[in-house]
């Protein structure tokens, strides 16, 4: 575990699981991520890294210039599932979202919590991937840089 000075230094961020009294989820772990991503040698945990960094921008901005109650968390059960990140507005999910290099098959997890949050969208965005497609359980599968835009 990173000491707390990274983070009072603003090298770090951390990441809170995200629980809901609809699943089972871990409570206590926390993530963390750099906020300069590029110091994350290898490629794929740099891209989640760079999307960590993206996303809480977004949602430091919706909190401070629309005074709503965003935060940025992830998702890992007692049986493994993880996802990488799940957005929240007063606690509710409103964004599910899985990082990967390329166009892999939709991650488990993702479905799994695309299934107990129905209404609330979910992505699986890619570094390296062409495919643009919504599964059919709704979890849009594209490349990151048709997502970021919006984002940021």
């Amino acid at each position: 575990m990173p000491h707390p000075l990274f983070e009072k230094t603003y090298a770090i961020f951390r990441l809170s699981p995200f629980g809901s009294p609809k699943i089972k989820a871990v409570k206590k772990e926390q993530k963390h991520y750099h906020y300069d991503w590029n110091l994350v040698e290898n490629e794929g945990p740099r891209f989640e890294n760079l999307i960590a960094c993206h996303l809480l921008k977004w949602v430091h901005w919706n909190y401070d210039t629309q005074g709503e109650d965003w935060d940025l968390r992830y998702y890992r059960d007692p049986a493994g599932r993880e996802v990488d990140f799940v957005v929240t507005n007063k606690t509710k999910p409103i964004l599910l979202l899985e990082c990967k290099l390329s166009d892999d098959a939709i991650n488990p997890a993702l479905s799994y919590l695309k299934n107990k949050f129905p209404k609330t969208p979910a992505y699986q965005i890619s570094l390296r991937g062409k495919k643009d497609y919504i599964s059919e359980n709704g979890i849009r599968v594209c490349p990151a840089i048709k997502l970021l835009p919006d984002w940021i």
